[in-house]
Parts: structure tokens; C-alpha cells; sequence
């Protein structure tokens, strides 16, 4: 089971990676979800995440707090609005529009309700 939660972990990185360079993925979520895969199966692989200067300090805002900074929440508003803009310019049916709009506005006020976190 143990190499099973670090293929997982590794596959959710690799995800995360894309993220940054493609804004449609959310790069957070899929390094919460390898950190939580590498705390089941790689002490060394959960603690360099964690620790990474890059990706960690989101991982331990949202451990710490369930905070979500306001920089990420932005972006992850902007990169939905992009795909729901996409959507429109494609000319997607009214109805599959209307099922991602809802389903956008409802992860857009979750995001947007999290906690920040704490002020530095």
C-alpha cells in the first residue's frame, strides 16, 4: 500500500508542477493532496515538501489555519473566470454553461471564505 500513496503523491505533484505553467490546474490542491499521500507512505518525500520553499508554505498555512492566501485565492477566481470564459467562447451548450457556473460559484465562495491566514 505504501508504494501505491507515493505513486499518488508523485502523480499529484507532477499535476501541481503543470499547475504553474498551465493556470486551468490548481497547483495547492495537488501538493495537499501529495503531502498528504507522502505523510502515508515517505517521511523524507512529506518532509521536503513541506518544506519546499516554494510549495510548503501553502501546505502549512492551510495545515495550520485551513487558510487559503490571498494571492492564490485570486489566481484560483481569475483561472476559473478564464475557463468559464472559454467555455462561452467555444459556444458550449446553455445547459453545460449553466451546470459550470454554478459549480465555479460555489468553489469560488468556498475559496473565497477560507481564512487568509496569519497576518505577518
Amino acid at each position: 500500500m505504501r508504494h501505491i500513496w507515493t505513486l499518488l503523491g508523485i502523480c499529484a505533484f507532477v499535476l501541481g508542477v503543470i499547475g504553474l505553467f498551465l493556470p486551468l490546474l490548481p497547483t495547492t490542491v495537488f501538493m495537499l493532496v501529495a503531502a498528504a499521500c507522502f505523510a502515508r507512505s515517505s517521511p523524507r518525500l512529506h518532509d521536503w515538501l513541506v518544506g519546499h520553499k516554494v510549495f510548503g508554505p501553502a501546505i502549512q498555512r492551510w495545515r495550520a489555519h485551513g487558510a487559503i492566501a490571498p494571492r492564490a485565492k485570486r489566481m484560483a477566481l481569475i483561472a476559473m473566470a478564464v475557463a468559464f470564459g472559454l467555455s462561452v467562447v467555444l459556444g458550449l451548450a446553455l445547459v453545460l454553461l449553466a451546470v459550470q457556473g454554478a459549480v465555479l460559484l460555489v468553489v469560488a465562495a468556498w475559496i473565497w471564505t477560507r481564512p487568509d491566514g496569519p497576518r505577518g
